[in-house]
């Protein structure tokens, strides 16, 4: 069997040069030589994709530490809004000018980059994104891509206008266990797939343990720029730290999109994968422990219904999410031969058998006979190098933001129904409403902060 380990999440060491990280990683030949196109403003055939990353901790280090071992990324700028967050970033490249406000970055350095990470929280992915793709830069942006339906058009709508080379950071698409599963339910594994459930044990709240804003005022640190932490979303104060930034925020509804939009791209992909779901649903309904207008809902079930594929049994299939806890309501006894189901993933209930995929864990079949560990596992591909690799080659990865945002799109439908318990909301994706509820139309959009207003894209 193959080794089922991406090197896409093997760690690199933390606070060391790139230069060892080049040394590294060419000694393992993880960095493939790939002849580069003049496909830069005036540069020589050998020149590095000049890259600058907006989000530079958490999630922001792990993208850039992953991107700057590729032997052509040359690392030019980092931003981020807290200047404390910079330090491991500045130590991998010293010569990297530091921003803390994106804007200002684009306008002082927008000839010297080429590409672009962003990792922020939700609500600010596609005002920087929209901004880095009209400036012709390609983008490699978090998961879930945006934080509304109408916004994830625009994305889809600009990478397509822009011409770029995008990719979501699900990386998990790209790990040998989501790769293996796809292969094995399009071979007929456990047959046509006639119903999926999916779930993740994380909580759409509790991290920040509020469920109001606070009412206090702390100081803003001097090294946090909270106006462009705020950013599109209407200013309230800093609150201290860690009640928004700089980790909570995925809690609340105005910045973060919780549970299923922190892990419903990564658990959904194997899914929309394998069975080439590559339309939005007719239908989504959600059932949950109560919202407010701060918080995103403890637990919640959410109950999809889209068209059949060439791989389902049927014309219709349903898919079904939960969080917070809860598990797949399906006869647990004859679906997995009464073993337990991993804390987060997904079944596929087959015409002739099920297939349990734990996120980020080996696929495996039911009935047990149908199990052969030594099936041939799929061969693990870099995720982050895949994008440089596209950008260098001029071909879009196969999850670039046409893909990505149908994923966004799902779970932010899902997110979008909490407001309306146990109501079954009819989808018109090609008119963007809800013909049985117009109500629900509002929450397709937001409103704008003056100032950083998200203009619609014409194409």
């Amino acid at each position: 069997m193959k080794n089922p380990q991406s090197p896409a999440s093997s760690p690199s060491p933390s606070g060391v040069s790139r230069r060892s990280f080049i040394k590294t990683a060419s000694a393992a030949g993880a960095v493939s030589a790939i002849g580069f196109p003049a496909f830069l403003r005036g540069q020589n055939l050998n020149s590095a994709v000049q890259y600058a990353a907006i989000g530079n901790d958490g999630k922001g280090w792990s993208d850039i530490k992953e991107m700057a071992y590729h032997m052509k990324i040359k690392p030019v700028a980092f931003c981020d809004v807290d200047s404390t967050r910079q330090a491991q970033a500045h130590q991998l490249a010293p010569d990297a000018a530091l921003y803390q406000d994106a804007r200002e970055m684009f306008d002082k350095m927008g000839d010297k980059i080429d590409a672009v990470t962003v990792s922020t929280p939700d609500h600010m992915h596609a005002y920087l994104a929209l901004m880095a793709m009209r400036a012709g830069k390609h983008v490699y942006c978090q998961k879930p891509l945006t934080h509304t339906v109408w916004e994830a058009r625009q994305l889809k709508k600009q990478a397509a206008k822009s011409g770029v080379i995008t990719r979501m950071g699900n990386q998990i698409h790209s790990h040998a266990f989501y790769r293996t599963a796809v292969r094995l339910i399009q071979e007929g594994a456990i047959g046509k797939v006639k119903e999926v459930h999916s779930w993740v044990k994380t909580t759409g709240h509790g991290r920040s343990a509020l469920l109001d804003r606070p009412d206090k005022n702390d100081p803003v640190p001097d090294t946090l720029n909270w106006d462009a932490w705020i950013g599109v979303a209407a200013m309230r104060p800093y609150g201290g730290n860690r009640v928004y930034h700089p980790y909570c925020w995925r809690d609340w509804q105005e910045f973060g999109s919780g549970a299923i939009g922190d892990f419903g791209c990564h658990i959904f992909d194997p899914v929309f994968t394998a069975l080439k779901i590559n339309h939005a649903p007719t239908s989504v309904r959600s059932v949950h422990t109560g919202i407010n207008d701060e918080v995103w809902p403890a637990q919640q079930t959410i109950y999809y219904e889209y068209g059949g594929t060439e791989y389902t049994a049927a014309d219709k299939l349903k898919i079904t999410w939960c969080d917070g806890g809860l598990l797949p309501g399906v006869n647990l006894g004859k679906t997995t031969d009464g073993e337990p189901l991993p804390r987060s993933g997904s079944v596929f209930i087959g015409e002739s058998g099920n297939m349990v995929l734990p996120h980020v864990g080996q696929p495996i079949l039911y009935p047990r006979e149908k199990q052969n560990n030594d099936y041939p596992m799929e061969d693990a591909l870099n995720h982050y190098h895949g994008w440089v690799d596209g950008i260098v080659d001029g071909k879009q990865p196969s999850d670039g933001f046409d893909y990505g945002t149908l994923l966004t799109e799902v779970s932010q439908l899902g997110n979008l129904s909490n407001h309306f318990l146990n109501e079954t909301l009819e989808w018109d994706a090609e008119n963007l409403k809800f013909p049985n509820k117009p109500e629900a139309d509002k929450y397709l959009t937001k409103d704008y902060r003056e100032g950083w207003e998200i203009e619609e894209v014409l194409l």
